[in-house]
């Protein structure tokens, strides 16, 4: 393993030194000439990782890692202000574009594309640390962190890498593009860097990052059950030394059985005779050759007789009205033959009648409705009650009265 590492590290810093005059031209002008570089030179730095292109329509550029190196190796000044913190990013970025715009509002060209080369800088050495970070993240996740031997020391690593992710959350959070559109104004160069790129490569970091921080909470879950687990052993192998004479008894001699050891005894299941099954084809012939066939059976003896059957006239089937409905009918009319207003119970009492004062009040109020609208006005119907104690909204009828209208 290690040898490996020598190996691919003394290549790594052989490739460097060959091209180290292209490399420092990168780092001080910001960008490789591609036209006066050979090809194959920049495939080789390009799958090294040492050169990258932030996009399709951009020049080629060191890597931020390289870039890093060679600012705390030469202890450059000016580009050692870059901070990979959010809020130091966004301040950069807003302080260059307002210098990139004074210049050009001055027609100083000479101090505008320098302004716009080291906002283009910032801008995509923030971005590729976003992605950085989230790449540093995915592979600590992938690997399980396994650079840690115990479970608490991946538990710690877990929490850590999520006040990680929280921070990076919170500090995308500052990035207002509405504040950033405004700065940039009508200016297709601001526009592209602060608006455009800024924008997707927030949208897709947070996106990253979101599905980051819920593959940590699934892990730390993991961890803390691989955890519990581990003490419970832990607790159970101190037991035994504790105690070594201790030998567990039979559960299913305890009164209270645990959960665990509380099954049943197994049940057969229901059986049914598989008819497709041609193993059983022979056993099955023969059980049907003992039933016995249905012609066998004695003819049961025919009892049938003659029936007449006389159908009388149909007003013999009509059904006769009820009597309780009857006295509602001779209710209403003494109502109308005295033209007073009576009460249904009152009534009830004086004619002496065998109803139930709860059902002769519904049928009086059933007779009621049921009138056809051209006799129905010329009744009034008064019910007479008083509302539920309890319940609001219900009234409890005990009497009804009718008079005419």
């Amino acid at each position: 393993m290690s040898n490996h590492l020598h190996q691919a590290g003394s290549k790594f810093l052989k490739l460097l030194g060959r091209h180290s005059d292209l490399i420092m031209d990168a780092y001080l002008s910001g960008s490789v000439n591609e036209s006066e570089t050979d090809a194959k030179v920049i495939e080789k730095l390009s799958k090294a990782n040492v050169l990258w292109r932030p996009d399709v329509e951009q020049e080629l550029r060191l890597t931020g890692t390289v870039r890093a190196m060679l600012e705390n190796a030469l202890s450059d000044e000016r580009n050692r202000q870059i901070d990979a913190n959010s809020g130091s990013a966004l301040a950069t970025i807003k302080t260059l574009a307002n210098h990139y715009k004074e210049a050009r509002h001055n027609v100083d060209h000479a101090a505008a594309e320098a302004y716009l080369a080291d906002l283009n800088e910032h801008v995509y050495a923030f971005t590729e640390s976003l992605a950085y970070s989230t790449r540093v993240l995915w592979s600590r996740i992938n690997n399980e962190f396994g650079y840690v031997g115990t479970i608490n020391a991946k538990i710690r690593e877990n929490e850590l890498a999520q006040s990680q992710v929280t921070e990076l959350l919170n500090g995308l959070e500052m990035f207002q593009f509405d504040e950033l559109t405004e700065i940039a104004g009508d200016i297709r160069e601001l526009r592209k860097l602060m608006v455009t790129t800024l924008q997707e490569a927030l949208s897709q970091s947070i996106e990253e990052l979101s599905l980051v921080q819920s593959r940590l909470l699934e892990l730390l879950g993991r961890f803390r059950h691989i955890q519990g687990r581990t003490r419970l052993l832990k607790g159970w192998l101190l037991h035994q030394d504790m105690h070594p004479e201790y030998m567990p008894e039979a559960h299913a001699s305890h009164k209270s059985v645990p959960s665990l050891f509380n099954h049943a005894e197994a049940i057969l299941k229901p059986a049914a005779a598989d008819v497709r099954n041609s193993l059983h084809e022979t056993e099955l012939m023969q059980l049907v050759s003992k039933v016995k066939s249905f012609s066998e059976r004695p003819q049961a003896r025919s009892t049938h007789e003659d029936v007449s059957v006389t159908l009388e006239d149909n007003a013999a089937f009509d059904v006769a009205e009820s009597q309780l409905k009857l006295d509602v009918d001779q209710y209403f009319c003494d109502v109308i033959d005295s033209g007073l207003r009576q009460s249904a119970l009152e009534y009830l009492q004086a004619k002496q009648l065998e109803w139930e004062e709860e059902s002769w009040i519904y049928q009086v109020i059933g007779g009621y409705e049921g009138l056809p609208e051209e006799q129905k006005h010329f009744f009034e119907l008064e019910p007479l009650g008083e509302p539920h104690p309890i319940y609001n909204g219900n009234f409890i009828i005990k009497d009804v009265e009718l008079w005419l209208a």
